[in-house]
């Protein structure tokens, strides 16, 4: 019974850090560039409203 105890323990601990690992890489391939895309078109948008106004 301790054998099976261990095993479930280690693969409670093994599924949990696999789903963490896929949840970042998630986010490092997907979310962050979509974010950094918007940052990007927003400054345009920024810099393209100040010449408007300044000319």
């Amino acid at each position: 019974m301790k054998k099976f105890s261990k095993g479930i323990i280690t693969g409670v601990i093994g599924t949990l850090a696999a789903t963490a690992a896929g949840v970042f890489a998630v986010k490092k391939t997907i979310i962050d560039p979509e974010l950094k895309k918007e940052e990007f078109i927003n400054e345009n948008r920024r810099k393209a409203a100040l010449k408007r106004v300044s000319h």
